[in-house]
């Protein structure tokens, strides 16, 4: 029997009342060779007889009983409110079920032969990925109904860790495409920060895909909602009421729900205030979210890893088990994050490592609990030679992880060319780096170093004042707060550099992306491009960040892109320029900070070097002489270590994002050194540093004298 679907239940006993019987005999065409038709609801199709398959009514036509007595109610009363309008009357759960994969349509053959044309879209990993897909989650390419059925052992979640930039988007579109056309009615959902949600949008219609997607943060519609619902929302135009009607489209099946992670946190996330209870609009919506997605697909799956966040319990509540993780990067920063992204996409995780019996215990006892045994696994790895552990736990997770490191790129651009830049800064600045080394709160640390690091004028951002009293450092904070010092790029070693590459790339027709987690320094590059280039914002440079509107986001993305644009610098908030974002426009990547995590650096320099790209990239990670900086770039390259260890490629096709030399062909870098007016804040520069030995080769970032 078909899926009777949320709010679209028609009772079709009173629907044959309609036919009479007069009518019958009149109507040759209704004629039944048993002498009455027995009409029965058929979703797609509508009031259908299933003896001789006449349709009395198509579904188009056919309206619920509830949504037939609202539109009597309110043609005696109009809403006065908006806010009046209930949203979810009529949800029926117990019709709704959660099906892991709808009902299936009959296919012989493999997935490659019922879609012949999509190999050629595909590059040989995406196929590779594509094949993975349909195994963890269909149960295999091959199309039998038998096997279908049978849930078949080992389906379930899985991970597409492939390197950023090399097309997981679309590999995850040609899935969809492909497992909708075979279940239909399932009903899956797209997971992803805010600003992502529209990049898809973007994608679906780059690649002309017709299947609805349906965008839950935005307070617009797609065109693409089902008419029932529509007819049901009327007048209404709240963003609750436009919510329920992308709801009711997206349950008919044979579309896809986006939302966002902090949406979906919010809506579906539990209540940690207990007094204050949900309205059972909010009780049917939260139970919507967690019990009717029968497939759910995390971009930036790496996002919920902490298992105390409330999204990561929302996203453990939910019912089904079908989840793919999308990530370039799912080790961020420890064994344990890594453990909860393994247990949110397979929850029988924990019980495969509970089931082992060997004694793994630092002392030789046996342990129990899942994530101690999994600590005894991983505790020693990246730090001894033996990796009896590692191959054991890359075993674990390699039946449902999928691996590309990123040589489709090589093989694909022009190349990626990385250094780190260690630089001499100034005396002044020197001097107060020294002082915040003495700053005994280790977060405001790190903070006044990022910034000071940058331009001293930079610590007014920081509220710091260690003595108002001084008269030296009273003079001190006069002169760092003058207008002619702030504006002076020469003050800071690292807005010196900055400067002189923007002026010579630009002589060079080339576009130049600068990344940092903060927005004070925006601000003042910003200033001094206006005061020394007359550059005026939205003309010659941009900035993109996390405060700005999803859709200007977008604008700014397209913008800085287009090659006749007049668009020569991007600033970009690292926080805002995720997976996903594109911007090929740059062929100079500057990294103003350090970052803890290693995979913020990969995500950002992939915005440039990725698919699409017409330039070498050239990345600079730019670093202030002395202990603190230098320490926190040599931790990050551990981390990154242990990623590439989990995460290395079991086949020939691996490679790790890197270029293909580690000598300089930078002409505008060696312009710079070789400049009387700037080699001397060059204190070293490491190329390719990931590939070098970072202890011997960089070392101690001390002055050079």
């Amino acid at each position: 029997p078909s899926l009777i679907i949320v709010c679209i239940q028609v009772n079709s006993e009173d629907n044959n009342e309609d036919v009479s019987e007069a009518e019958l005999k009149a109507d040759p065409c209704s004629l039944c060779r048993k002498g009455t038709h027995r009409f029965v609801l058929n979703e797609e199709i509508g009031l259908k007889c299933n003896i001789c398959s006449f349709v009395s009514q198509e579904i188009k036509y056919i309206l619920p009983p509830w949504v037939m007595d609202r539109s009597e109610r309110s043609s005696k009363k109009r809403y006065a409110h908006e806010e009046d309008c209930s949203t979810l009357d009529g949800f029926m759960f117990q019709d709704i079920g959660c099906s892991s994969q709808g009902s299936h349509i009959h296919f012989k053959g493999t997935v490659w032969e019922r879609f012949p044309y999509i190999k050629k879209s595909l590059y040989v990993h995406q196929q590779e990925g594509f094949e993975f897909l349909w195994n963890n989650i269909a149960g295999g390419i091959e199309l039998d109904k038998s096997k279908r059925l049978a849930s078949p052992h080992g389906v379930g979640g899985c991970v597409i860790s492939h390197a950023p930039g090399t097309g997981k988007t679309l590999l995850t579109l040609v899935f969809l495409k492909t497992y909708m056309e075979v279940f239909k009615e399932i009903r899956p959902v797209i997971m992803a920060p805010s600003s992502m949600l529209l990049t898809w949008e973007e994608e679906f219609r780059k690649w002309k895909f017709d299947i609805p997607f349906h965008n839950f943060n935005s307070p617009e519609y797609s065109g693409k909602e089902h008419p029932i619902a529509l007819q049901l929302a009327g007048n209404c135009r709240s963003t609750k009421f436009k919510r329920m009607v992308k709801l009711l489209s997206w349950s008919k099946g044979n579309s896809i729900l986006g939302i966002s992670y902090t949406l979906f946190e919010k809506l579906a996330g539990q209540n940690d205030d207990k007094k204050a209870k949900r309205s059972k609009d909010e009780d049917d919506v939260r139970k919507i979210l967690l019990e009717i997605p029968s497939l759910l697909v995390l971009d930036e799956g790496h996002t919920p890893r902490n298992e105390r966040s409330r999204i990561w319990k929302a996203l453990e509540n939910t019912k089904t088990e079908k989840r793919i993780i999308l990530s370039g990067t799912p080790f961020q920063n420890n064994f344990d994050e890594l453990y909860n992204t393994m247990c949110l996409v397979r929850p029988k995780f924990a019980d495969k490592i509970s089931m082992k019996t060997q004694k793994i215990g630092r002392n030789g006892q046996e342990v129990t609990d899942a994530r101690e045994k999994w600590t005894s696994l991983t505790s020693t790895i990246g730090k001894l030679a033996d990796d009896r552990l590692l191959e054991e736990v890359k075993s674990m997770i390699a039946p449902f992880v999928h691996v590309h490191r990123g040589d489709i790129l090589k093989k694909n651009l022009p190349g990626l060319r990385e250094c780190v830049v260690v630089l001499h800064p100034p005396l002044l600045q020197e001097y107060l780096l020294k002082k915040m080394e003495r700053v005994p709160d280790t977060f405001k640390l790190e903070h006044h170093l990022t910034l000071v690091s940058i331009h001293p004028s930079l610590l007014v951002a920081c509220n710091y004042y260690e003595d108002k009293s001084s008269e030296f450092e009273k003079a001190l904070m006069d002169k760092i707060t003058s207008k002619s010092f702030r504006l002076n790029p020469d003050e800071g070693v690292k807005t010196r550099f900055l400067m002189a590459l923007i002026q010579l790339s630009v002589a060079s027709n080339e576009k130049v992306l600068v990344f940092s987690q903060y927005h004070d320094p925006f601000t003042l590059i910003k200033d001094q491009l206006g005061s020394i280039l007359n550059w005026i914002e939205g003309k010659e440079f941009l900035q993109m960040d996390g405060k700005q509107n999803v859709k200007l986001r977008q604008q700014t993305m397209s913008i800085f892109n287009d090659p006749n644009s007049e668009v020569k610098v991007l600033l970009a908030s690292t926080r805002a320029c995720r997976e996903g974002i594109s911007l090929i426009g740059a062929s100079r990547v500057v990294l103003l900070d350090v970052v803890w995590n290693p995979s913020v650096e990969r995500q950002a320099i992939s915005r440039a070097y990725r698919l699409g790209q017409k330039k070498v990239v050239y990345t600079y990670h730019l670093i202030t002489t002395g202990k603190m900086e230098g320490d926190k770039y040599l931790k990050q390259i551990g981390k990154d270590r242990i990623s590439e260890l989990v995460f290395s490629p079991t086949d020939e096709h691996g490679f790790r994002m890197t270029g293909s030399s580690s000598n300089s062909d930078d002409q505008i870098l060696d312009a710079m050194v070789m400049s009387d007016e700037l080699k001397g804040i060059f204190s070293k520069i490491v190329y390719q540093p990931k590939e070098s030995n970072l202890v011997d080769n960089f070392g101690s970032v001390s002055p050079i004298c």
